[in-house]
């Protein structure tokens, strides 16, 4: 066992984050926080009104929108709950994922979020994931990490995923998508994704799940 702390574990989409944080906090007894999927959370709700259309995102509603969005996570499940609802499910799509980028690069929604993740921190015991946890949201976390992989390994690792839910989606949309959301959370001006100081960088290439959860550990614990 560790002692109390925070563990971050930033990185690309599609590299495993959520899942082995999952498996972290269920093995250290911790809480778990899928930052993304906040980030999702706002997105989907900004294409339900309409927030977010084919002309563009209106920012004026999205921002006098935000002060009636309460999101929490459901520990027992894992679940994100936007107003009391669970949309889990509803923001694993592909037209959240087309949008999330240009939601999480707005400053008004990046100092929403963040504040809300760190009153989450202060309870301790807790594993988070996401694009800036390490470097912005707990930059003094006790354990730092950053899953990286190609665009083509994480495209199809993705692409798998959703399939299960839409047969006809395409692999090449997949991978562009992906291609894109990189270039934006890498270049976006406010909390850019990077590694941050001190973090430990793993490519979850050629890596199972298992095979990293052992790596994580032996990190942690050693």
């Amino acid at each position: 066992m560790i002692d109390s702390s925070i563990i971050a574990i930033d990185g690309f989409a599609s590299t495993g984050k959520s899942t082995l944080a999952k498996m972290l906090a269920k093995h250290y007894n911790y809480g778990y926080v899928d930052s993304g999927a906040m980030y999702r959370g706002i997105t989907y709700a900004a294409l339900q009104n309409h927030w977010i259309t084919s002309d563009g995102l209106d920012e004026a509603k999205l921002f006098e929108g935000l002060k009636s969005l309460n999101l929490n996570f459901e520990p027992l499940t894992n679940s994100l709950l936007l107003n009391d609802i669970n949309i889990s499910k509803e923001i694993r799509t592909l037209e959240v994922s087309n949008n999330v980028s240009k939601i999480a690069t707005l400053p008004v929604v990046r100092d929403f979020l963040v504040k809300q993740q760190r009153e989450m921190g202060k309870r301790k015991k807790i594993v988070m994931d996401g694009r800036d946890i390490g470097t912005v949201v707990f930059p003094d976390a006790s354990h730092k990490f950053f899953f990286t992989a190609p665009p083509e390994v994480r495209a199809k690792r993705r692409w798998e995923e959703l399939k299960l839910s839409d047969p006809t989606v395409d692999f090449n949309s997949v991978l562009e998508n992906l291609i894109q959301r990189d270039a934006m959370d890498s270049q976006r001006k406010v909390a850019p994704l990077k590694i941050a100081e001190n973090a430990i960088e793993i490519d979850v290439s050629d890596l199972s799940v298992a095979e990293v959860f052992a790596l994580l550990l032996k990190k942690i614990e050693s």
